[in-house]
């Protein structure tokens, strides 16, 4: 006889659509911000905007599900430091090193060293979680990371060699490229650690990484374009009423990239990620009438296989004998 859990169906069924509804998400957030952004927005504002409106979404979900009252009284700072604070501040750095790296690769390189940190992020969950990976599941990362590969190089096939020399390409492109992999991977293990074993609810998660995010991006503005760009023109500077939608959008991507971190893994959000850039180009070819490109459908057979492998062979540990 069978043993139905339902309040475990009840569960994979969320995880579910928190998958379908991210991965839809992102794949038509670039559509989103092409149509709905002026060339004017400042980006810092955008940003901001995004991360404050986490903030709010998050309080709402937390008060409607009544839990806001006992996690304000049960907050404390080191707490939040420890769950939240080391992740915000692992991505802060994480991003300004593929800023300081992608000026310095050619779009191949790039693309190829920066899809490692699907790697990282399995090497990392299995260090910190003790979470293993079969065989077949290590050759579905594998995939992933060659599509992953693939469908980059066709979003950025415009972007021709940088002409560095050899001591600028290492020092400034492909070693920052490198950390900033092991760090995405760290902090996303990190992020999941703080949700499955400190019992850190994902939405508070969301509010605190997002209160430190946007504490350092404020105190890097203090000399930055954009700060002076700001502090010229104004924060709303080539915002219009179309502006907010990607900007909720992404807001509510942002609260469902913790959920799934938190029920199904940093794992697996990689494979949402890369699944979205073939969402990407199916909204193109509808919208924009422009076809996929040939790394596109490349991609397209080793994404569909590589999730479907990671799904069929868990790991399974081998039971002792009696």
């Amino acid at each position: 006889m069978l043993n139905h859990n339902p309040l475990k169906a009840c569960r994979v069924r969320v995880v579910l659509s928190c998958l379908m509804y991210l991965c839809i998400g992102f794949g038509a957030l670039e559509l989103l911000a092409n149509r709905c952004f002026l060339r004017e927005v400042i980006v810092t504002s955008i940003v901001l905007a995004c991360e404050v409106t986490k903030v709010i979404c998050a309080l709402i979900l937390l008060a409607k599900e009544g839990s806001l009252g006992r996690l304000c009284r049960e907050w404390t700072l080191v707490g939040s430091l420890t769950a939240s604070g080391l992740p915000a501040a692992i991505y802060a750095l994480q991003n300004s090193l593929l800023q300081i790296s992608y000026r310095n690769l050619d779009s191949l390189t790039f693309s190829m060293l920066n899809q490692t940190k699907l790697f990282f992020t399995a090497l990392f969950t299995y260090l910190i979680l003790r979470q293993k990976q079969s065989v077949q599941q290590i050759g579905a990362l594998v995939l992933l990371i060659i599509a992953a590969v693939l469908l980059s190089i066709g979003e950025g096939s415009g972007k021709g060699s940088s002409g560095n020399n050899p001591d600028q390409i290492l020092f400034q492109g492909i070693i920052p490229v490198l950390i900033a992999s092991v760090l995405s991977g760290l902090a996303s293990s990190l992020c999941q650690w703080a949700v499955q074993v400190k019992k850190h609810t994902s939405y508070l998660m969301t509010i605190e990484m997002s209160v430190v995010g946007s504490l350092c991006l404020l105190a890097s503005m203090y000399k930055s374009p954009d700060g002076e760009a700001i502090r010229k023109h104004g924060f709303f500077y080539g915002w219009t009423a179309s502006t907010l939608i990607p900007v909720i959008f992404n807001a509510v991507g942002g609260i469902l990239v913790g959920l799934v971190t938190a029920h199904a893994g940093g794992v697996r959000k990689g494979f949402v990620i890369v699944s979205a850039l073939l969402v990407t180009a199916l909204l193109q070819l509808v919208f924009d009438g422009k076809p996929p490109s040939l790394y596109c459908l490349l991609a397209l057979p080793l994404v569909m296989s590589s999730i479907s492998i990671y799904q069929k062979y868990p790991y399974r540990a081998k039971k002792k004998e009696a």
